[in-house]
């Protein structure tokens, strides 16, 4: 009987080199949001913008460099994990926004006083 057992991974995993580009990148994109603030370089109304753009595109590179999602047939499940993911912290959010805002608009006027409201008792 052989004792020898083959694990066949279900997803290609990166290597050593994609790690570290991906590593190498995502430092650079942290230095440059660092630097839109710091350095000066932008003017202040468009640091919010430059600042979430590289967000995104650092998002999307841990995305597809260490979580390996992507659109082929062995990263799949990964895929699908991810957006289920997603819509479920999505729901969470926007299901919080909607209750403050109801909460919001059925507090106490700003124009009423505290000794008028308690008045109406």
């Amino acid at each position: 009987m052989s004792a020898t057992v083959h694990a066949k991974p279900s997803a290609a995993h990166g290597t050593f080199k994609s790690y570290l580009v991906g590593f190498i990148a995502c430092l650079v994109l942290t230095g440059l949001s660092f630097g839109a603030v710091m350095g000066g370089v932008l003017p202040p109304e468009k640091i919010m913008g430059t600042i979430a753009g590289l967000a995104v595109v650092q998002l999307l590179l841990q995305l597809v460099v260490f979580l390996h999602l992507g659109l082929a047939p062995e990263q799949r499940n990964y895929t699908v994990i991810g957006a289920l993911t997603v819509l479920l912290i999505a729901t969470i959010v926007i299901g919080s926004l909607w209750v403050m805002h109801n909460a919001n608009l059925n507090m106490m006027p700003t124009q009423m006083s505290v000794e008028r409201a308690l008045s109406k008792d």
